[in-house]
């Protein structure tokens, strides 16, 4: 079957992204280092980011609520306007990282366009993604992006929909197995794995097992040719 579609996930499979946001944690520990010990800070951490995801959602502005609410909880009265400045500064600098691209990713996207329209399929805030997505230069190689709160199977299944594809006919790629993998499969479509050190934990999830629209990468720039493979 020919592809029609190739979906792609953004942050940590085109761009570095969560190395941003575990330096932004360490600088959170560290301020809470008379406080805490890390390893109760950064459970405290993650506790309250999962704990707010129906809330806020994915994303910088709802990571930087989360420190101050994980702050209040360590530090209790003794936490000081100071460190809530200190923390909103760390925020504020996490939004306005820059954006560093994969090696090889611009070719790598020029050489997929010449297979199949692509559509970018990126969760977080509408506004930060949107600005990270200028940033990066990589804008006109998209037919179309989708900024969700959340990856499901009707996520794709509505995409594909509007497109008019069939899900045998798409492909979707990303460093998340929960988020970009399974809901693809899920909908019909073929899935690439591409893992990224450092990811969250929350993104984690089971490998399918023996499913035939499947594939672990190395590397982005490994997914034309795996493609080439399916047509």
């Amino acid at each position: 079957m020919t592809i029609k579609l190739i979906c792609l996930d953004a942050d940590d499979t085109l761009w570095h992204n969560m190395r941003h946001f575990h330096e932004t944690e360490d600088a959170l520990i560290d301020m809470l280092r008379p406080f805490a010990q890390v390893d109760v800070t950064r459970e405290r951490m993650i506790a309250c980011e999962i704990r707010n995801l129906p809330l806020y959602g994915y994303g910088a502005k709802g990571f930087t609520l989360s420190m101050i609410e994980t702050a209040v909880e360590v530090a209790g009265d003794r936490l000081s306007a100071g460190m809530i400045a200190g923390i909103l500064a760390a925020g504020r600098a996490l939004l306005a990282h820059p954006v560093l691209l994969f090696d090889g990713v611009q070719d790598t996207l020029e050489r997929l366009a010449h297979i199949a329209p692509l559509v970018l399929v990126t969760k977080g805030d509408l506004l930060h993604q949107e600005s990270k997505l200028a940033a990066s230069g990589l804008g006109e190689l998209f037919s179309g992006i989708e900024i969700v709160s959340d990856k499901k199977a009707d996520t794709f299944r509505a995409l594909f929909s509007r497109m008019n594809i069939d899900p045998q006919e798409a492909v979707m790629a990303g460093d998340s197995m929960r988020s970009d993998i399974l809901p693809a499969l899920e909908a019909g479509a073929w899935a690439a794995f591409i893992p990224q050190e450092g990811a969250w934990v929350h993104e984690s999830a089971a490998a399918p097992s023996d499913h035939p629209c499947f594939t672990q990468l190395q590397r982005l720039a490994d997914l034309p040719d795996w493609i080439t493979t399916i047509d």
